[in-house]
């Protein structure tokens, strides 16, 4: 009876091991292809959002994901799209969330360019078994109403046409207060980074759980 009790106890703690491995085992990678809106700029490090996710995966049982910011400040789709194929051999992400496309908009490149970069990112994020986060963007309509339109309906396309998640806006609740801009209206403040890590959240958490 006692080494039945024994083996029992022992079937028992091994399956007890497995279920909660995922929680606190390693449970992957995100990588994070993004620009000056992910990359700190004009804010502390240990401010930005990037670095509040990381606070938050820790606080809520999730502090095995690795996350590696691969965010340059000036990044276009095409930088990005050069950079990637290193980088998904280098580290291998589970994840990739590509915020991109903010740079190419203010310098005015042709909608069908960044689609076609955004495309093959996602392409390529696809073929090394990674799930995509993709971030929408818009630009200011002084651009003219063709190009922001145009400009803005790339990230819900691709996102309906690859069936990836979604960001509808990255910087949604905080582009139109002065107080979450910097003085160039276009970078967010140290006080909005918590607001752009919960713009970014409804969409992140559920890649991050399954």
């Amino acid at each position: 009876m006692d080494t039945a009790f024994r083996r029992l106890r022992s079937i028992v703690f091994i399956a007890l091991m497995i279920v909660f491995a995922p929680v606190y085992g390693n449970q992957g990678t995100l990588l994070i292809m993004g620009d000056s809106l992910s990359a700190a700029y004009g804010v502390q490090t240990e401010q930005a959002w990037v670095a509040l996710l990381r606070e938050r995966l820790d606080n809520r049982d999730l502090s095995g994901w690795k996350i590696v910011n691969a965010s340059i400040s000036g990044e276009t789709t095409d930088g990005g799209l050069r950079r990637l194929q290193d980088l998904l051999q280098r580290h291998q992400p589970d994840i990739v969330m590509i915020e991109l496309g903010g740079n190419d908009g203010l310098r005015g490149f042709p909608p069908q360019v960044i689609r076609q970069n955004i495309s093959r990112m996602i392409e390529q994020s696809r073929d090394a078994d990674a799930r995509v986060l993709l971030v929408g963007m818009q630009i200011p309509p002084n651009y003219g109403e063709r190009y922001t339109t145009a400009f803005a309906a790339i990230f819900p396309e691709l996102a309906e046409r690859y069936e990836t998640q979604l960001v509808p806006f990255f910087l949604d609740g905080i582009y139109d207060q002065e107080d979450l801009m910097q003085d160039d209206d276009i970078h967010p403040t140290a006080e909005a980074q918590g607001r752009l890590l919960d713009n970014v959240w409804p969409a992140l958490q559920p890649m991050l759980t399954d």
